[in-house]
């Protein structure tokens, strides 16, 4: 029997890459509009430079404030893959800096997302590579394990398995499961374009039609004066 929450899973399922690309235009806040409008990762974690992110999740789960399993993970990612580290939401410690993410950009991973702290900060928001953390400490990690290599983890309140899609841009995060990814892109152009017409008719009449505002005012019963 092998120790209980120590567990590395080289590889998974990825979805095709022609799916991955489709949400690369897709603002995060429209996608997040055909899920209920409920299903972006705690704003909690948020982006640390302008850099969006794009790619299937390749999960880590890590002791609070222990980077062993990042350090095994980064040689293992392949090119594209998106690293989620689940560290428990913890404060105290940072999982990784300047260096890590280095390596993490020259071996072209999609990017890196922690429910944690980093450090180096002044360093990553001026890269072209996407870092997406819960805050900032000085303070460096341990590296004693244990922790667990593409198993489902949880960042800011949202589960993520192995493969999903991660999308990322400055509004935030929303995690889509592969079997749920055509029709989602499908509604989500949809708003897209619906929003560039209605963007366009602002611009050019000057008008914002919206008949269901006068609707919801008249069914609470609303009193105008």
């Amino acid at each position: 029997m092998g120790n209980i929450g120590c567990k590395i899973i080289r590889d998974f399922k990825r979805p095709s890459q022609e799916l991955i690309n489709g949400f690369k235009d897709i603002p995060v806040a429209n996608i997040d509009d055909c899920m209920s409008r409920t299903a972006a990762v705690d704003q909690s974690i948020k982006p640390y430079n302008k850099a969006n992110v794009l790619g299937p999740a390749f999960t880590i789960k890590v002791p609070e404030g222990d980077n062993l399993m990042f350090h095994a993970a980064m040689d293992l990612a392949q090119p594209g893959d998106v690293i989620v580290i689940d560290a428990g939401g913890s404060m105290s410690r940072s999982i990784f800096g300047e260096l890590m993410i280095s390596y993490c950009q020259k071996r072209k991973l999609g990017g890196v997302i922690v429910d944690g702290c980093i450090r180096d900060v002044d360093t990553l928001s001026q890269i072209d590579f996407p870092v997406y953390a819960k805050g900032i400490t000085p303070n460096g990690p341990y590296k004693n394990g244990p922790g667990e290599i593409n198993t489902p983890v949880v960042i800011g309140g949202r589960t993520v398995c192995p493969g999903d899609i991660i999308v990322g841009d400055r509004d935030g995060i929303v995690v889509i499961k592969p079997e749920e990814a055509e029709e989602l892109l499908a509604k989500a152009k949809e708003i897209v374009d619906k929003e560039k017409k209605i963007t366009e008719t602002i611009e050019k009449e000057g008008t914002y039609i919206r008949p269901w505002v006068d609707e919801k005012l008249k069914e609470i019963n609303c009193e105008i004066i």
